[in-house]
């Protein structure tokens, strides 16, 4: 990062006992872009613990004098790792000095491993993702040859009157998830369920086992009761994957994944599991509930939540750079 070192930065990969200035930093940026904190240390450390993260080739800080003002990631921990993701940030006063550039050229440079690592007939495309209302980073990716690929949706909901009862379809029933015996069986159901997810690309479900393990041992407020699994005999059909708070929302439930399999899908399982989550949340002392979702989803998954009352609150960008052209391996339609 030889820019940046020209004016007086300097720069070195993340260690374990930068976690809480990592989170200060993350925080420093998300108020002041829309007045809340967004990370959490219980968070960023299970993240940076995940299988085949590593923070010395992954990551790379930015200080000036003592302060972290700067950092990147990069992520590619699964085949056929045709879709590496970097996420930065830098501090709101230390931008315009070029730490944001030299942050990307890093990420593009750290990203060039995932060609050798991809199908050579496969075409390889780094992301990253900035919230719509930052003019500042998007016109950064812009200069540096990124385009807009798709738009995310941040929705919520407040639980300001009743919660009409779930309408399970006959033979379908609802249990929560049992860490012992149902992993794995969650982990393939989310697979199966998200094929039909923008941008999702085929992969070993057996290199992914390992990620999902690590998270929910080392997640301190991982909570297997309220991860609700819609099964038809003994076949997880659908799930909804919750969390009792949000980052930038402590009174507020999350719903991290909710999806239903092809087969079982135009039934109203995703309803029904939306509303078992708001009411188990609701019984918790949750005042809302919040979720992510492609803004344009190929499978409607917006339009079922818009059904449940929720609402966008705000949105995200992917934007992406081809690295190398090729065949796009990606789930773009149906």
């Amino acid at each position: 990062m030889q820019p940046v070192k020209k004016l007086g930065y300097t720069s070195r990969p993340a260690r374990w006992d930068d976690v809480e200035a990592a989170v200060e930093l993350f925080n420093a940026c998300s108020q002041h872009m829309f007045r809340r904190n967004q990370s959490t240390v219980n968070e960023v450390r299970t993240e940076w613990g995940t299988p085949g993260f590593d923070l010395e080739a992954d990551t790379q800080l930015v200080f000036h004098g003592d302060r972290l003002v700067g950092y990147v990631e990069c992520w590619n921990p699964t085949a056929p790792y045709v879709r590496p993701m970097f996420w930065g940030r830098v501090h709101p006063t230390h931008r315009g000095r070029g730490v944001g550039s030299a942050l990307v050229n890093w990420a593009e440079e750290r990203a060039q491993r995932s060609l050798a690592l991809a199908p050579p007939e496969a075409q390889v495309t780094l992301g990253q993702g900035v919230w719509e209302q930052d003019q500042a980073a998007h016109a950064l990716l812009l200069a540096h040859g990124y385009t807009v690929a798709r738009r995310f949706f941040r929705m919520k909901t407040a639980f300001n009157g009743a919660i009409p009862e779930p309408a399970w379809p006959e033979g379908i029933t609802v249990r929560t998830f049992d860490p012992e015996r149902d992993l794995e069986a969650v982990v393939r159901a989310v697979d199966d369920a998200f094929q039909d997810h923008w941008g999702h690309v085929p992969g070993p479900v057996e290199q992914r086992l390992p990620l999902w393990r690590q998270w929910i041992s080392d997640d301190a407020e991982f909570d297997p009761t309220l991860w609700f699994l819609a099964v038809d005999r003994d076949e997880i059909v659908g799930v909804s994957l919750c969390r009792r708070t949000d980052a930038e929302d402590p009174d507020q439930g999350w719903v991290n994944t909710l999806g239903v399999r092809r087969p079982w899908r135009r039934r109203g399982i995703a309803l029904a599991l939306l509303y078992h989550s708001f009411r188990e949340l609701r019984a918790r002392g949750r005042t809302g509930v919040g979720l992510g979702v492609d803004a344009t989803s190929l499978t409607g998954a917006d339009r079922v939540y818009a059904r449940a009352g929720m609402w966008p609150e705000r949105v995200s960008m992917t934007m992406e750079k081809v690295l190398r052209p090729g065949v796009d391996l990606r789930r773009t339609a149906l």
